[in-house]
């Protein structure tokens, strides 16, 4: 059965606008710009009938939609959604030494060391993993034909590599800011993207 999924970043929260580290462990607000994001993205999207509602366990996900959730449509967490966990630097304000770790990291990964991971984290595999349970959930035939998905930087670009048969080592080539818009289609085998990280309700 053919579905339209979108897939958003969730708003703006206080750890965003400073730069500190904010991944799986950090379960966070949004901020004012992050609220008026999410209203904006919903003044947009509001007229789209919606069957579902996905999103991670963390909270700055549930602000970002929650005037949807509001109007009673059906809702489902999914700790796969979650962002990717950042370990012992989750919390962490910007420095050198962290620019130079998240860089090297990031490196590996793009080298196909996916197994990588900071201390007490998780790695781009273990995320995949978590997700192939909600890819399961997506796909399965049922009357749901426009889905709501509200997720997490990271974890967003693990996800559409997923969706779109992308190696994981190209995870970077999915850019993202807060509550931008991937808009895919579902033809009953394989997702195409018809929107491409559109901020257009933004504007």
């Amino acid at each position: 059965m053919r579905k339209i999924i979108y897939i958003i970043r969730h708003g703006e929260t206080d750890l965003n606008k400073l730069g500190i580290v904010q991944g799986r462990g950090m379960d966070t607000d949004l901020n004012e710009k992050g609220r008026a994001q999410a209203n904006n993205f919903y003044r947009f999207y509001k007229d789209v009938p919606f069957d579902k509602i996905y999103t991670s366990t963390l909270k700055r996900t549930h602000q970002t939609v929650q005037k949807f959730i509001d109007n009673h449509i059906p809702w489902v967490q999914f700790p796969g959604l979650d962002e990717l966990g950042w370990g012992v630097h989750e919390g962490q304000e910007s420095t050198e030494k962290l620019r130079s770790d998240f860089h090297q990291i990031t490196e590996n990964w793009k080298a196909g060391k996916l197994h990588h991971k900071f201390e007490r984290g998780e790695s781009p595999l273990e995320v995949k993993e978590r997700q192939l349970i909600v890819l399961e959930k997506l796909i399965e035939e049922n009357d749901d034909e426009n889905i709501l998905i509200c997720m997490h930087g990271r974890a967003m670009r693990l996800f559409l590599c997923l969706l779109t048969h992308k190696p994981l080592t190209e995870m970077d080539s999915f850019p993202h800011s807060n509550t931008c818009l991937y808009r895919l289609d579902f033809d009953g085998k394989d997702f195409h993207i018809l929107e491409f990280n559109s901020t257009k309700h933004l504007e």
